[in-house]
């Protein structure tokens, strides 16, 4: 393997923390993913919702169950 130490050049320190330079390129996409995230939550959140709700009002008198003997 090569135990040469290469030289810090990326958005991260050697403890994996952000660097200055990577806060400053992701500051301006914050607010837009949040509220991408935020969308898509809802969006799921509300199909989940609406499929609990139209599978509740099902009454299953359409299926025949066998009678005991």
């Amino acid at each position: 393997m090569n135990s040469i130490p290469r030289p810090n050049s990326g958005y991260y320190d050697r403890n994996h923390r952000q660097s200055a330079a990577l806060i400053r390129a992701r500051r301006p996409y914050i607010f837009k993913n949040a509220v991408l995230g935020a969308s898509i939550t809802a969006f799921t959140l509300a199909v989940y919702a609406y499929t609990l709700n139209v599978v509740g009002q099902d009454e299953f008198e359409d299926v025949k169950v066998p009678e005991k003997k």
